[in-house]
């Protein structure tokens, strides 16, 4: 369950768009059509305002910090695959600072509580070598329709590496945080989803994904994927027929704790639809629960390399697959509206 700063040029984008006066798209297949102009005119009236608070987030408080997850919607047939059968989540062998690119994600509501997510460094087009951005999922950052954006979002790049918090134990900050917490510094997610978006699977999970840009906690220049060594590229309208997925991310709902890092081999991806006017999400079997919200998924790109294609949107009751959103261009912009910014 994220936004950008205030553009200078709003008066020119508004101009350039068919949005309404709201800024907001009209439909998905306008949002597709979007570019950097668009993106800033509609980032322009969401601002995203995210002060480091010292000292919030210790190990006692992202251990207690509840999962963010949508409640699974009633089943879907029509003009969908059949269920995917179960996968069983396998723990990710540690440390993880050998996997460092999976991290989580802790937020505190507008009116009051905290959450936990996961998620993904990710290649930053404008700056290779040199990412700050983070891959997660729409609501893990922002509240959905009639909500706004969650507040003292901070993640955190391989936690708990040497299982020091596992079972719930005392652990030091240098345990759960080996590679230190970076809080947000701009937010993108899909306009759809802050309109749309709500507690239970609907056809707003199919645009459910975001882009984090943190900043170095040491206050100095060092980026992200300099820090940890390590960034995932995106692969975007990936083939769906040529995929093989893995998912991964830190379940926290019995039978897992929050502390693990977990992954599924789930194979080849099927499709589901709550609207089959939009791109349809893949689903995937996994035993993950609530949690792994926001957590990667990734494919062998045509070179070799891993590349995430999706992330973590809702689950099946019972737990027994899981539901990510297709990234197509309106990711694309999304990502690329970041990077620029």
């Amino acid at each position: 369950m994220i936004c950008a700063v205030a553009a200078a040029v709003l008066a020119a984008a508004v101009g350039c768009t068919t949005s309404g006066g709201d800024g907001l798209p009209h439909s998905w297949e306008e949002l597709r059509s979007w570019r950097y102009q668009e993106w800033d005119a509609w980032a322009s009236k969401h601002v995203f305002d995210n002060p480091a608070v010292g000292d919030l987030w210790t190990p006692d408080a992202m251990d207690g910090a509840p999962p963010q997850q949508p409640a699974p919607a009633a089943a879907v047939r029509e003009g969908n695959d059949p269920p995917p059968a179960p996968v069983q989540a396998v723990p990710v062998p540690r440390p993880y600072t050998m996997t460092p690119a999976s991290a989580k994600v802790f937020m505190t509501a507008p009116k009051g509580g905290t959450g936990q997510c996961s998620a993904t460094v990710v290649a930053d087009p404008a700056h290779p070598g040199r990412s700050n951005l983070v891959w997660t999922a729409a609501h893990c950052v922002h509240e959905g329709k009639g909500g706004d954006w969650y507040r003292n979002i901070v993640v955190v790049p391989a936690y708990n590496s040497s299982g020091a918090a596992s079972d719930h134990h005392k652990a030091s900050l240098a345990d759960v945080a080996p590679l230190g917490q970076w809080w947000a510094d701009k937010v993108i997610t899909s306009p759809l989803w802050t309109v749309e978006g709500g507690h239970s699977g609907d056809a707003a999970n199919q645009y459910d994904f975001a882009v984090i840009r943190v900043r170095d906690p040491q206050g100095g220049d060092r980026s992200l994927e300099e820090v940890i060594g390590r960034a995932v590229p995106v692969w975007f309208d990936a083939p769906r027929e040529a995929l093989e997925i893995s998912a991964w991310g830190y379940p926290s709902v019995q039978p897992f704790d929050g502390q693990e890092l977990n992954r599924c081999d789930g194979g080849r991806p099927g499709r589901y639809s709550f609207d089959a006017k939009r791109p349809a999400m893949y689903a995937i079997g996994c035993t993950m629960t609530a949690g792994a919200s926001g957590g990667g998924w990734f494919a062998t790109m045509p070179d070799g390399r891993q590349g995430l294609v999706s992330n973590t949107s809702v689950g099946a009751a019972g737990h027994a697959y899981l539901l990510g959103p297709y990234l197509e261009e309106v990711a694309r912009q999304a990502l690329a509206y970041l990077s620029k910014k």
